[in-house]
Order: structure tokens, then C-alpha cells, then sequence
């Protein structure tokens, strides 16, 4: 066990087991991550918004016709990890992918199954959502 500055306990055997799985396969194979346009033609998924609220504020991302969103800022993750679903495929996404990283592989740590990075940003997910693709969509 390790203590973090807030006086966290984090079992390090959690992460250390996850970041041990990660290998040359799992990174070449793209296990980790998924692009916007796969992510919604995929079912029972949730959008993990882990921008910070002020980006939530000025960039609402509602997606009502694609999936569920689910904004929750990185910081409060371990707080509210009870929120977030392990029945479902869970795509974490932020601006840069900075932070979905790491949320990805704290989920990992907490034994959720099947989590992805959303892939590039802003530019792809609004690109996913563009007219076309979401008529597509309405009328399949």
C-alpha cells in the first residue's frame, strides 16, 4: 500500500497487475483504444466525459442520439467511481487524451473489463456526430 499526498491507500498491485498485462501485443493490437465512429456503432456504451467542469461548461457534449454521457472531471473519479458502470463499454474521453489515459487505466485498476480510449480529441468525435453520419444512424 502506498499513501497519497490526500491520504489515499492505493493497492499497488492493482495497477502494477494492470500495467503488466500491457504488452507489446496489447498496445499493437489497439486494445486500449477505440475511434468516435466505432465507439457509437457499438451497443450498451457510455461516453466518460473526464474534461474538467469549465470544459464541460463551454463544450456540452449531448449526444442523445448516440450514447449516454457521463461527465465526471478526473479529479472526482475515485470519488464517484460508483457512478460509472461496469456492465457497459466505457469511453473515456477528454481534449487531448491526456487524462483519458489515465482514467483508463485507474478503471483498469478497478477491475472494469471493457474501457477504451476515445481516440483524438475534439476534431474526430464531432466529425462522428457531422449530419450525414447521425441521419445514417437515425434511419438504419
Amino acid at each position: 500500500m502506498v499513501i497519497t499526498p490526500n491520504n489515499n491507500f492505493i493497492k499497488m498491485n492493482d495497477i502494477e497487475k494492470v500495467i503488466s498485462e500491457m504488452d507489446f501485443k496489447y498496445f499493437g493490437t489497439g486494445q486500449h483504444k477505440m475511434d468516435a465512429d466505432t465507439f457509437f456503432a457499438t451497443d450498451n456504451t457510455i461516453l466518460l466525459d473526464v474534461r474538467a467542469k469549465e470544459e464541460q461548461e463551454s463544450i456540452k457534449l449531448s449526444l442523445t442520439h448516440h450514447c449516454k454521457v457521463l461527465e465526471i472531471p478526473t479529479n472526482e473519479i475515485p470519488k464517484r467511481i460508483n457512478e460509472i458502470p461496469k456492465d457497459k463499454t466505457i469511453g473515456v474521453f477528454c481534449s487531448a487524451g491526456t487524462r483519458a489515459t489515465i482514467i483508463f487505466a485507474y478503471l483498469k485498476s478497478k477491475g472494469y473489463n471493457d474501457v477504451k480510449i476515445i481516440l483524438g480529441g475534439y476534431l474526430p468525435l464531432m466529425a462522428a456526430v457531422m449530419p450525414g453520419k447521425l441521419y445514417k444512424k437515425l434511419n438504419k
